[in-house]
């Protein structure tokens, strides 16, 4: 199973409790194979409305592609690890500038899993 928690810098005392099961932090600081780029990032945030965020998500799922048609087997290795155990994709969202969780870039990367793994069980988070 592959889904996706929120990351907190402080956690706060009202916050669901960790996820039980694989956690990965794939914000874009890190070298996870689903993380996307800081300039991505850095330019939806700074205009976060509806056309911002399309322009990131065509951004990102080419970035996704790209990586997939490059070397796939990152993918496949996740893959293969939520296929054996609970895999959480990690980020910061919802935020004050993104509270929307499907404008996360972990929701695009469960749809994207789903696409190219379509007998992984993937769970998208309540919105």
């Amino acid at each position: 199973m592959i889904s996706r928690y929120t990351i907190y810098r402080r956690r706060p005392p009202d916050a669901s409790p960790l996820p039980q099961g694989i956690r990965q932090d794939t914000r874009h600081r890190t070298k996870h194979i689903v993380r996307p780029t800081q300039m991505m990032v850095v330019a939806y945030l700074a205009d976060p409305n509806e056309t911002g965020f399309s322009t990131f998500q065509a951004s990102y799922r080419e970035l996704l592609t790209a990586r997939w048609n490059d070397d796939r087997s990152e993918f496949d290795n996740l893959a293969e690890l939520a296929f054996n155990e609970d895999v959480y994709l990690g980020c910061s969202c919802p935020t004050k500038k993104n509270p929307d969780v499907r404008h996360c870039h972990t929701w695009m990367a469960l749809q994207f899993m789903a696409e190219k793994f379509p007998d992984l069980e993937v769970i998208f988070p309540e919105k």
